[in-house]
């Protein structure tokens, strides 16, 4: 029985994060491929030249050497991602590292593809999740991902009701209508620090913009850190006494390509760890308009510093 609540636990962990900017650790271990050793026939004489291997980077030294375990978060609002994670599971240190990815984030694709198809939410629905892993891996300078997890937003209403709550701050008055939504969406939020009800919930998190165009002084990047914020009092009021029953409510709407012998295996490695073990970062760049759509850029240097930071902590 502590072994299936293991489970449980990990699968709460990745369901929260993801809702708000997620987390789930996989369990298998990136290792660099074997060096395949080619016998060279004997009635040659001379040998083959091998050509120089390239050095390595630092980075890439960095992550040949981790036993860390990386994984691809995903929110869903239909077939498009509306929240994009990247989380990372430090096993001999308990750490993990969420990097949040805007869901505007300029990718360059085939010259085929219309404008609002490079922007790097619109991959999930052309090429699946096969694609978003590329996708995010090439943005994260070609860190490694292990496994996916993918959760449904209307699962976020049952989990929040049984943590019973989850207090924050709301930075604005957030008022929103989309009567054509499907079902339609009412957004009406007041300033403040508040405990929200899985309801509740559910409009801060999809709130982007008010009826009257304003939203987030940073865009989606000051939706990506409240969302963040979210996670952590989530996260820290389920490692209480509700643990239990709210992961029993998670399963349901998780999709994942993990097997239950990795959880198992990762709920023993995750022993320990508290809500002081998660660590966010939002990808540094900016906005700008292309063809007349509002794309993020992200600064290559900055992403590589903190994947060069996650691997060295």
């Amino acid at each position: 029985m502590k072994t299936f609540m293991k489970v449980f636990f990990i699968a709460f962990l990745c369901f929260t994060m993801v809702i708000g900017a997620g987390v789930w650790a996989f369990t298998k271990f990136y290792n660099p491929p074997e060096e395949v050793v080619v016998e060279q026939p004997q009635e040659e004489e001379k040998e083959k030249e091998v050509p120089k291997e390239e050095p390595k980077s630092e980075l890439e030294i960095l992550i040949e050497k981790s036993e860390r375990i990386n994984f691809l978060l995903l929110g869903m609002e239909g077939p498009r991602t509306d929240t994009i994670m990247f989380a990372s599971f430090d096993p001999d240190t308990n750490n993990i590292d969420l990097v949040s990815v805007p869901r505007d984030t300029y990718y360059e694709r085939n010259k085929n593809h219309s404008p609002d198809k490079k922007k790097i939410n619109a991959v999930h629905g052309d090429e699946g999740v096969t694609g978003t892993k590329v996708a995010i891996s090439q943005v994260l300078c070609n860190v490694p991902i292990d496994y996916y997890v993918k959760v449904r937003y209307e699962g976020v209403e049952s989990v929040v009701d049984s943590l019973g709550g989850v207090k924050v701050t709301i930075p604005m008055d957030m008022k929103y209508d989309d009567p054509y939504d499907s079902p339609p969406l009412h957004i009406d939020l007041k300033k403040g620090t508040q405990v929200l009800n899985g309801k509740k919930a559910i409009q801060f998190l999809r709130f982007r913009k008010g009826n009257d165009g304003t939203g987030y002084p940073n865009g989606d990047l000051g939706r990506t850190k409240t969302q963040q914020q979210f996670i952590k009092a989530a996260l820290k009021k389920a490692l209480g006494f509700r643990l239990p029953v709210v992961a029993n409510t998670v399963m349901k709407y998780i999709e994942t390509d993990m097997s239950v012998v990795d959880a198992v295996k990762l709920a023993t490695d995750a022993i320990g760890m508290d809500s002081d073990s998660l660590k966010t970062y939002s990808i540094p760049g900016d906005t700008v308009m292309r063809n007349r759509l509002s794309y993020f850029i992200h600064d290559k240097s900055g992403v590589e510093d903190i994947i060069k930071e996650i691997y060295s902590r």
